[in-house]
């Protein structure tokens, strides 16, 4: 699709900002210095106070809405709802969006240097966490000058960076808005992490991480874990709707192993795709993030994690979402209201699974901007 400019926020630049002093992680290990990759829409006020973070999940990026230049064939990943008079009215609200740490778009990861070795870091990159991730973006949100932020909102682990950033710095955080996401994973999507690591590691070309100046990269086991990834995206519903027991261009069965249904040929080109823009070695460590996060352990309580806080939260939740069920975003809910916080919910009926929060973007666009017009009023 090409650039235009009536429904896209327009032309965008990603930024980059160093931090040249040691990063102390939650596990004790340390980074050498610091480089964050971010984009910013709209323009902050005069009184720096409309500013508003977005995270991204698993495999986004910095580039949330946009192009980068007049050819692109897609706009960023949250496009439908940043920019004018969309749920994050860039006429209105100065919106950000960083790279996460331990990605691979450009913040500080696996594939990047080690200023200490002068190659890439692979798997000797120490872990990192939600809470490490959160820290970072809060250094971003200090470089910028920004005293405190109007709203974080996030879906899936997106959402766990901003109920991390309502616990970590609840003076900071005026409002949230928490899309489709737990306050930890259950053990099956711990499982299906697992799976999905063990796919990348057992690829002959993964080398124990060391691919980076390699002709062969991990591909194959990079672009399993995505289709395993993606099916738990996706809704029992979604898929009969959109592929049905289809076969992919034939009409009998091959009576062999080539892909026969639709449904094998839409993974497959999922899995390719998703080869040619993300770092294998990355999808380990953040999902490895996810499976470690879990505010109970972290605080204490879901109440304890929260009751500092005294912004409002809008949290949102889809019905057929079976990876991060509506019952998960009510635990966040009751809590809240048990520490007498501000909460509204909502739970959009939807058939599109896990990825609604990517594909309903009418519906969450209407709870959007009321939740922040409300925000006008107090």
């Amino acid at each position: 699709m090409k650039y235009n400019k009536k429904r896209s926020f327009g032309l965008v630049k990603t930024q980059f900002v160093s931090f040249n002093k040691p990063f102390v992680l939650s596990s004790g290990h340390k980074i050498p210095s610091l480089t964050v990759a971010y984009e910013t829409y709209g323009s902050l006020n005069s009184d720096k106070s409309n500013a508003i973070l977005i995270c991204h999940a698993l495999t986004g990026d910095a580039h949330a809405a946009g192009y980068h230049n007049p050819d692109d064939r897609k706009p960023g990943w949250w496009d439908d709802m940043i920019g004018p008079k969309k749920a994050f009215d860039t006429e209105k609200y100065f919106v950000i969006c960083s790279n996460i740490l331990g990605g691979c778009k450009g913040t500080t990861g696996p594939n990047s240097i080690n200023p200490l070795t002068n190659k890439p870091y692979g798997i000797s990159f120490p872990i990192v966490t939600i809470t490490d991730m959160v820290r970072v973006q809060k250094m971003l949100i200090d470089y910028l000058g920004i005293p405190y932020l109007k709203s974080v909102a996030g879906g899936s682990m997106g959402g766990m960076q901003v109920l991390e950033w309502m616990a970590l710095y609840p003076d900071l955080v005026k409002s949230s808005i928490v899309i489709a996401s737990t306050s930890r994973l259950s053990p099956q999507a711990i499982a299906f992490d697992a799976v999905g690591r063990n796919a990348i590691i057992s690829d002959p070309a993964w080398n124990k991480g060391n691919y980076y100046k390699k002709k062969k990269k991990p591909d194959r086991g990079l672009a399993i874990a995505r289709m395993i990834g993606h099916i738990t995206y996706l809704s029992e519903e979604s898929m009969f709707k959109k592929f049905g027991r289809k076969l992919q261009n034939k009409k009998l069965f091959s009576y062999d192993h080539s892909i026969e249904f639709q449904v094998e040929s839409y993974l497959h080109h999922q899995g390719k795709v998703f080869v040619e823009r993300f770092d294998a070695n990355s999808y380990l460590y953040v999902t490895r993030a996810m499976d470690y996060f879990d505010l109970v352990v972290e605080y204490g309580s879901l109440e304890k994690a929260f009751e500092k806080g005294k912004g409002k939260t809008l949290v949102i939740s889809f019905t057929s979402d079976w990876l991060f069920p509506p019952k998960q975003s009510l635990e966040i809910v009751h809590a809240l209201q048990r520490v007498g916080r501000d909460v509204t919910y909502c739970n959009i009926e939807s058939p599109y699974g896990h990825d609604a929060f990517l594909l309903e973007f009418c519906q969450i666009t209407r709870l959007i901007s009321n939740f922040l017009s409300s925000l006008e009023k107090v």
